[in-house]
């Protein structure tokens, strides 16, 4: 026979060797796959939460003016950057500075009055001083009249127009003692009191204030960094104090609000790492942290909330808000309000036994980091 006779046989016979230890060597990488796999899962499961139910969330002011008027300028157009205090928009100014005017005026008025007031208040003392003298003379001639009267060496009239003269000059003490406390009312009581200090003065002082302070406003300029929305002020509309007048979205302080379910806030604590995926910029991460958890759900914000006491009660997994701050705003790619994310929160728990234990360890830790900070 042939090596060729030979060869088939041999073939046949190692065949059932080859799959025994291929069998073998499957039932063996086949469980112990499955265990590595499942160990893997099993020690981290449960310490990432993620959620695609957030969006990017900014400050957002509505400007509104703070006095009344016809607008007579618009600075700013729709979707344009701004920086803090640039001009949007101006409102007549004629009204405000007319009423500015009559304050300078009413003020001036005030500090005049004043003034005659103090030189009142001298001409006042200097009139008592002179009536004090003409007093004291007045009284040594009625007593003289009435002791030659009893010598019967004067009529009686003249005794009489003493005593009239007399009266008179107590009269016109009388009154310049009052227009001195008239002048000291008007001065605050004493003359030497600065207008500063003096209630009319002030009450024209804030009313001027008051008037500057509304044609300032006159001007509205932007209160913060941001990008206008839309608008569609004009020149010659009118606005109201307080009416909107245009929205302004902040472009700095940007943050991400995530909605988890309550089922995935077992383990969240503010402070967390968080990994942020944007729809706009796929395959763009960003870095941030778990900065609040709401105290409510969404539902108890609502205009209406769930009325969960009825006998038709369906229980619905309610979802808790969770503010995430953004650590690296500047990059290239640009947020805006309103975008939607993807987020994944680490929560650093472990399924292992080591793991268990070094989290239970860990966590006040990071309670006592977090309160301090």
């Amino acid at each position: 026979m042939t090596d060729k006779q030979y060869g088939a046989p041999v073939a046949d016979a190692l065949a059932p060797a080859k799959r025994k230890r291929r069998n073998t060597l499957l039932w063996i990488l086949g469980p112990a796959l499955v265990l590595i796999v499942g160990g893997w899962l099993y020690l981290t499961s449960g310490r990432y939460v993620s959620t695609d139910n957030a969006y990017v969330q900014a400050d957002r002011a509505t400007i509104a003016p703070q006095v009344a008027g016809r607008v007579v300028e618009v600075d700013v157009r729709e979707n344009q950057v701004v920086r803090k205090g640039d001009v949007l928009f101006r409102i007549d100014a004629e009204p405000l500075q007319i009423a500015v005017a009559r304050a300078q005026a009413q003020m001036e008025g005030i500090t005049s009055l004043l003034d005659a007031a103090r030189a009142g208040f001298r001409s006042a003392q200097a009139n008592v001083r002179s009536a004090d003298e003409a007093l004291r003379v007045n009284e040594a001639q009625y007593k003289r009249m009435q002791e030659l009267r009893r010598k019967g060496v004067v009529a009686q009239k003249d005794v009489d127009d003493a005593a009239n003269n007399l009266a008179d000059a107590r009269g016109k003490r009388d009154a310049d003692i009052a227009a001195v406390s008239k002048a000291q009312s008007l001065l605050g009581g004493l003359p030497e009191t600065p207008n500063a200090d003096l209630s009319g003065y002030k009450l024209a002082k804030a009313q001027l204030e008051a008037a500057e302070l509304d044609l300032d406003h006159a001007t509205v300029r932007a209160p913060i960094d941001g990008t206008i929305g839309k608008q569609n002020l004009q020149p010659g509309d009118f606005l109201a104090p307080g009416q909107a007048a245009m929205p302004l979205v902040a472009t700095k302080g940007l943050w991400i609000d995530a909605n988890f379910k309550e089922t995935d806030l077992t383990h969240v604590r503010a402070g967390q790492p968080v990994d942020i995926e944007v729809d706009t910029y796929p395959g763009h991460a960003w870095k941030g942290h778990v900065a609040s958890i709401s105290p409510a759900s969404g539902a108890e914000f609502s205009v209406l909330p769930a009325q969960n006491a009825t006998g038709n009660w369906v229980k619905i997994v309610q979802r808790i808000s969770v503010r995430i701050a953004v650590d690296d705003v500047n990059s290239d790619q640009v947020l805006r309000a309103g975008m939607s994310a993807v987020v994944k929160i680490d929560t650093g728990k472990q399924n292992s036994l080591l793991g268990r234990i070094e989290g239970a360890r860990a966590e006040p830790e990071a309670r006592v980091a977090v309160s301090a900070h």
